[in-house]
């Protein structure tokens, strides 16, 4: 099965396409919203691009981090492009998906929430080549794609 994990930031998503028979990683990239587009625009082509991920690789489950409800900062960008994730998932063929912050990662993983931090810190290698290598999004987005296994 193929799935998808994703991360986003404030005009920048980090997706990683999994496959979880092989246990391998396919394919690490960001859809960057590009700095002449004002909000909706932005959104109309984050949109439409994910969308056309999701088909190029036939994803079937997919998950994406959310921002901890917690957070002392929240990002008003951010939030709105974790939605638009949502509808387009929503909008897909994808058999199943899921949205959360880090516990909900964690226990679609089946690890414990604090071992999650350590791991998209790049402490721990999980058994993926390059993992210290990556970015901290990156490899929340790999770690999403994994639990999506689980969605």
């Amino acid at each position: 099965m193929i799935t998808i994990g994703i991360r986003a930031a404030p005009r920048v998503v980090t997706f990683a396409v999994y496959d979880t028979d092989a246990k391998t990683v396919i394919n690490v990239e960001e859809i960057r919203i590009p700095a002449a587009f004002g909000t909706p625009d932005g959104l109309k082509y984050l949109r439409s691009n994910l969308l056309d991920v999701l088909r190029e690789f036939r994803v079937e489950r997919a998950g994406v981090r959310l921002t901890e409800p917690s957070a002392q900062s929240l990002s008003i960008d951010r939030v709105q492009i974790e939605g638009v994730i949502q509808e387009a998932f929503a909008s897909s063929e994808l058999s199943a998906y899921f949205a959360g912050p880090i516990a909900t990662g964690a226990a679609r993983l089946g690890i414990e929430r604090t071992r999650f931090k350590p791991l998209a810190d790049g402490e721990d290698g999980y058994g993926i080549e390059n993992w210290g290598k990556m970015s901290k999004e990156e490899r929340e987005a790999i770690l999403y794609a994994m639990g999506a296994e689980n969605a």
